[in-house]
Formats: C-alpha cells, sequence, structure tokens
C-alpha cells in the first residue's frame, strides 16, 4: 500500500515523500516492519510519454521486492527537486544531509515502523545515502551505497581537472513538472507552486567550475564547498558504531576507486562487478545481497554474511572470470611491475618494456578537436586517435592485473598550465582497443601531498591553492599519478599500450578552457623517462626476447 504526502522540514520547507507498506487485500498490514529508505534527485514518481515510472521499481535497488519480503521502503524528492517544495543550495550538501536526517527520524518514530532504518542508493543516490549517514540519525543502522565518491574534489575535479561527473547542463522545469503530484494534489496545484521553487536551484555546472582548489571558497554557496560535501570530512560520523556498511561499484565506471577508497576508510563490505554505472552485474545478485545485508542488520537475521569475507570482485578474464574473495583491498600487496615508455619517431610509434629504450623525446601536438557532447561517458573509449601511443610486443601468455596502476611521465610543455591523461589499453590481435585504467593530472597540481585519510599509498595531490605550480615553458616536470584500479586478464597474444592525451571528450568546458592551455607537450623517454607501474599478480612475458 502506497501513499505519498509532503512532510515539513525544520525550515517548514516540504519534501514529497512516497512510503510503501506490506498490505492484503489492499489494506497495510497492522505489524511493525523495518524501512528501508531513498533519497532522490532524479523524482521518485513521474510520468513518461504517459508512463508511470516509480523508484519502488527500479530493479537496481529491489525496492518493491523489500516491501513483500517485510519492510517498509519510503522515497523522497529532495529539496528543489522532483516534487518537493524548495530551492537546492548546492549538490550533496549539508542541508539535504539534515533533511535526510529528519525524513530518518520521523520515519523511525511511525507506529509502523520498528524504529531501525537503513539507506539505499546508487550514484547520486548513493551519495545522498552516505550523506543522510553523515548526519547522524540515530535510528540509521544499515547504509548500502554504490557508485559515490569518498573525495567530492578528488572525484569531480580528478587531478584538478574537471570531467564529466555533475557538470550536465540543469533540467528544465518541464522535468519536474512531470512528476506525479502528491496525493490529494488532485489539480496539481501544489506540484506547480513547488516546481516554481526550483528557479532558485544553484547551477550545477557553474558551482563545480568555479571552486578549483580543493580550499575555494563558493561564491554560489558561501562555503569551502568541497569539504562540505566531501564525505571523508564527516568520517567520524559514517564510521560510527551501530551502522553497517555494504559498498558496490563495477570496474568500468569511474567512482569505483572512490568506492574503494570508502572501503579503505570504512567499516564496510565490498563488491566489485564488471560493466558500467550502476549496471547489475549478472555475475552477483545485487538485490539478494541488498536483502540479505537489510535482513542481517535491520531484522537482526543471523544469515552468516558477518563470516564472509569482507570484499569480492569479479576478475575478468576475456569472455568468462572467477570471484575473488579477499579480506584485503584488490592490489594490496601485489608488487607493481615498472614498464619504461620508449619514444618513438612519431606519436603512435612509442614502446612499453621491462627495460628503457636510449633516451629520446617526442613532440606531442595536443588534439583539441574532440567531441565533447557525449551526453554521459562514464567510461573513455579508446583514446588512440589523438594520443600518443606506446606499445609492447604480444603477450606470451596471460598477464593478471590486480589493483591500481601508477604513471609517472617527464614532460615539458609550452605553457604555463597544461593536461595530461593517461590511459591503460588491452589491444586484441586485431588491433582493437579497449582502455581497462585512466587518470588524470593538471600539470599545476603536480606537487605531491599527504592525503587527509587512509589512500592505500597512492600518490597524493592536495589541489590547494597554494600548491599549485605552474610550468615554465620548455623546462621538463615529472608528472607522477594513479590510473583506475583493475582486475582483469590480459589474454596470449594480446598487447598493453598506454595512450598519453592533453584533452579527454569527458572534459564539457573545454572549449572555453582550451585557449588557455599548451598546444605540445615533449615527452621524454630513457632510463629516467616516463613509465607506468602495473600490478602484475606473476611476472609478464611476451613473445620476444627483448623483453
Amino acid at each position: 500500500m502506497r501513499r505519498s504526502f509532503y512532510l515539513p522540514m525544520r525550515d517548514q520547507i516540504r519534501l514529497a515523500v512516497n512510503v510503501y507498506r506490506p498490505a492484503k487485500d489492499g489494506v497495510a498490514i497492522d505489524s511493525k516492519y523495518p524501512v528501508v529508505f531513498a533519497f532522490t534527485p532524479y523524482r521518485a514518481r513521474f510520468y513518461d510519454k504517459g508512463k508511470l515510472v516509480d523508484l519502488v521499481d527500479q530493479r537496481t535497488f529491489g525496492l518493491r521486492a523489500l516491501v513483500h519480503d517485510g519492510y517498509v521502503v519510503a522515497t523522497a524528492d529532495i529539496r528543489g527537486k522532483g516534487a518537493s517544495f524548495g530551492a537546492r543550495r548546492g549538490f550533496l550538501d549539508q542541508t539535504e544531509a539534515k533533511d535526510g536526517a529528519e525524513i530518518v527520524a520521523w520515519l523511525a518514530r511511525q507506529p509502523y515502523a520498528t524504529g531501525e532504518v537503513g539507506v539505499i542508493g546508487c550514484s547520486y543516490l548513493g551519495g545522498s545515502a552516505m550523506l543522510v549517514a553523515s548526519a547522524s540519525p540515530p535510528a540509521l543502522k544499515a547504509v548500502f551505497s554504490a557508485a559515490t565518491d569518498w573525495d567530492k574534489y578528488e572525484f569531480v575535479r580528478r587531478g584538478g581537472i574537471t570531467g564529466q561527473f555533475n557538470t550536465r547542463p540543469d533540467e528544465p522545469a518541464s522535468v519536474d513538472l512531470a512528476s506525479v503530484p502528491v496525493d490529494g494534489d488532485t489539480d496539481g496545484v501544489l506540484l506547480k507552486q513547488a516546481v516554481a521553487q526550483h528557479a532558485g536551484n544553484t547551477p550545477m555546472a557553474p558551482l563545480w567550475y568555479g571552486i578549483p582548489y580543493r580550499d575555494s571558497m563558493s561564491a554560489l554557496t558561501g562555503t569551502r564547498f568541497w569539504e562540505e560535501v566531501g564525505p571523508y570530512t564527516h568520517k567520524a560520523a559514517l564510521a560510527r558504531p551501530g551502522v553497517a556498511w555494504y559498498l558496490w561499484g563495477n570496474w568500468n565506471d569511474e567512482p569505483t576507486e572512490q568506492v574503494i577508497r570508502s572501503a579503505a576508510n570504512l567499516p564496510a563490505k565490498l563488491i566489485i562487478g564488471p560493466g558500467s554505472h550502476c549496471e547489475m552485474p549478472k555475475q552477483f545478485d545485487i538485490n539478494a545481497i541488498q536483502k540479505g545485508f537489510f535482513d542481517r542488520y535491520l531484522k537482526h537475521v543471523p544469515n552468516g554474511i558477518d563470516a564472509e569475507r569482507k570484499y569480492a570482485w569479479w576478475r575478468e578474464n576475456g569472455s568468462a572470470g572467477e570471484l575473488i574473495r579477499s579480506d584485503t583491498l584488490p592490489g594490496v600487496g601485489v608488487k607493481r611491475t615498472a614498464m619504461a615508455l620508449g619514444m618513438g619517431s612519431d606519436p603512435h610509434g612509442g614502446t612499453m618494456a621491462l627495460r628503457a629504450s636510449p633516451s629520446r623525446t617526442l613532440d606531442y601536438a595536443i588534439d583539441y578537436d574532440i567531441s565533447t557532447d557525449a551526453y554521459f561517458p562514464f567510461w573513455p573509449e579508446s583514446p588512440d586517435a589523438h594520443a600518443a601511443t606506446f606499445t609492447t610486443p604480444p603477450l606470451a601468455q596471460p598477464a593478471t592485473i590486480e589493483g591500481y596502476l601508477i604513471v609517472s611521465v617527464e614532460a615539458a610543455a609550452d605553457a604555463p598550465e597544461a593536461n595530461l591523461f593517461a590511459y591503460l589499453e588491452d589491444v586484441d590481435p586485431s588491433g582493437k582497443a579497449t582502455v581497462l585504467a585512466q587518470g588524470r593530472l593538471a600539470a599545476s597540481h603536480r606537487k605531491p601531498g599527504t592525503a587527509p585519510y587512509a589512500d592505500l599509498d597512492l600518490p597524493y595531490h592536495s589541489g590547494l591553492q597554494r600548491d599549485a605550480e605552474p610550468l615554465v615553458p620548455g623546462r621538463p616536470v615529472t608528472l607522477v599519478f594513479e590510473l583506475s584500479p583493475r582486475s582483469y586478464v590480459v589474454q596470449p597474444h594480446h598487447r598493453l599500450r598506454v595512450a598519453l592525451a592533453g584533452a579527454d571528450p569527458r572534459q564539457r568546458n573545454l572549449a572555453e578552457i582550451g585557449g588557455g592551455l599548451a598546444r605540445h607537450w615533449t615527452l621524454y623517454g630513457g632510463a629516467a623517462g616516463s613509465k607506468i607501474e602495473i600490478p602484475f599478480v606473476t611476472p609478464v612475458r611476451f613473445e620476444t626476447d627483448t623483453q
């Protein structure tokens, strides 16, 4: 049985809430149940071409099944979105945190509730689940969060470069006007009043573009916004006793490296599957995992989840793969193998080898003539057409990669500001390249620092304004940064390739910033030159003796 209504917050802004209760013959069962809550900016209920779309029916979360399994489920639109009133001050900010905590407290007090609440979500909803937890509502006992971040600055502005996440254009009012009015608002008058208030929403892309450093003060929120919204700054609240955590990500999804960082800092279980953003992998029954998690920590069913290994991930192996279970995170304890990048006579003639080739340089003309209009490129396509590439001979045997990769590029640019993007690719015998890992760094952000959280001994750049160091044109510097993690078996006769580029299709603002960036990188090879460090589980072997 569903009912929807407006729930006033502490400042009397009314949020649209839906509650789904177990029922029989259309009548709610008069029993107490745990509650599972999802908080969304994407409209909990709306019409798409005349068809009702309801968050409770999204397969990713299995919420309707939870109702049938003895849970109350609640969904709500965040303020400034959907059918809720108010204006959105920021993106996953402390206003939303307090709103979510108030809803959790209200749900716990209802006569149909046991008083214990769990939160669930993927992508923005995964972020709102962490956000609500950061406000420490006492009734919150379990968090299932997927495809979200630990360090918002490092996620949105990774390496000092803003990418595609959080920078889409804001939606027109017509999108929220397609929301389903709450019960009793039969003519939609309240919905129209609520949506009219959304005109006061803080624009998302200008918010992120306007705070280039971790310690930047936002003119739109009046705060150091990265610190306000970075979950890591609320670690004490997130890791407090009595709250259970389960995290989920997929390898072909940028947030997964952040999900692993969350697992390194929270008392969390973790699962990583193949696939893209919030895509349910067929190798795992995500709905069953979610239910088992909530059964254990909201219903207190001794189902053995406590005895399982903390972490599980799918190691891809051609068209197959295997499930890895471990009490250590992917790549922890795996030694990286250094491979030198040898400069060729042209941008696509570079080599990648266990032994460095004689020292030489490559002049790489940065290609800014790339399309940046993809709606949401969750994972990059091969950048080879506009990059400098470095390729190994074919593999003589399978090579298993496990964990984060690190690149160290010796380079000089012809301007004070320049960006560098790096990718590791699997190249099959036909020449088809598949991106396995990727990372980026603005050269002015190259100064190393110490992370304010457990960071798996990876390179860290503070992002603080005082640490920014523009380049001296023509003077070489060393750029060290990690690439995203992977668990992957490269097949025999395939090649590995590193691609280095100065621009990427995920930079939605490339047309605005490109004129102020370098036009050329000079890349350096040799024993003290550029290299990549790859976490091979066993020694890598190639078909040629030159390795």
